[in-house]
């Protein structure tokens, strides 16, 4: 099952829009004192593979997590490409990398996938902390304005931020239909940017502009290692 997990979220072709990007996470729990071995063996599966329109990343899993899981891997990918060109990773290289993986993982948990609406790419360098947030949207296409509106309005604050809006199709956590992400350089840096937001009166309004919004869950990760 979980080599099938990877080889799918790789090499999966589906005959969409190709300009649709997607994503597969899937969370696990690691044995304690172990994640640097589960980097080690990360960096190693996918040393010198290049990878087209997309991208595999290894997060660390902070406040807000599920089940006691740890760790996610999760792998983005633009619809009807290749992640990765065949034979790029060998069966032998696979192997040995889930070898090493059983020994690091405790438990597997739960998998979601979906598609990414909007995003802005940022310095993951410089801001490794994400915070996600798993909405239940009624009015995607007036989310996503709103959502769209205010990047380009607050665009100084967002600058060098990850900002992304995306669905939840398949194992929707919690019954979130969508979701919402921002990167940051830790957690005080996440609060002092949505303390700053919330003082104007105008994103509080574009904030309401964007329609009915549950909120579901919202929770943080950190960026260990990204391929892409």
């Amino acid at each position: 099952m979980k080599k099938l997990f990877f080889s799918m979220a790789l090499l999966a072709t589906v005959s969409l829009s190709a300009q649709t990007m997607a994503f597969t996470a899937i969370e696990i729990r690691v044995k304690d004192f172990t994640q640097t071995d589960i980097e080690e063996a990360f960096d190693k599966v996918f040393e010198g593979v290049k990878m087209n329109q997309g991208g595999v990343i290894l997060e660390r899993i902070w406040m807000g997590g599920t089940k006691g899981m740890t760790h996610r891997l999760v792998w983005m990918y633009t619809l009807g490409v290749d992640m990765v060109d065949e034979g790029a990773i060998t069966p032998d290289k696979n192997d040995a990398f889930w070898a090493k993986m059983n020994n690091y993982i405790e438990e597997w948990g739960p998998g979601t996938s979906g598609r990414i609406l909007s995003w802005q790419e940022g310095n993951t360098e410089k801001n490794p902390s994400v915070h996600i947030w798993d909405l239940k949207v009624q009015d995607q296409n007036q989310f996503k304005k709103g959502h769209d509106n205010i990047i380009k309005l607050f665009k100084d604050d967002f600058a060098g931020r990850a900002v992304g809006f995306g669905t939840y199709d398949i194992a929707k956590p919690n019954g979130a239909t969508h979701w919402v992400v921002v990167s940051g350089e830790d957690r005080n840096d996440h609060l002092m940017f949505v303390d700053k937001l919330q003082k104007s009166d105008k994103f509080m309004k574009m904030i309401q502009e964007r329609g009915d919004v549950e909120d579901v869950r919202d929770f943080e990760i950190e960026i260990l290692s990204r391929k892409q």
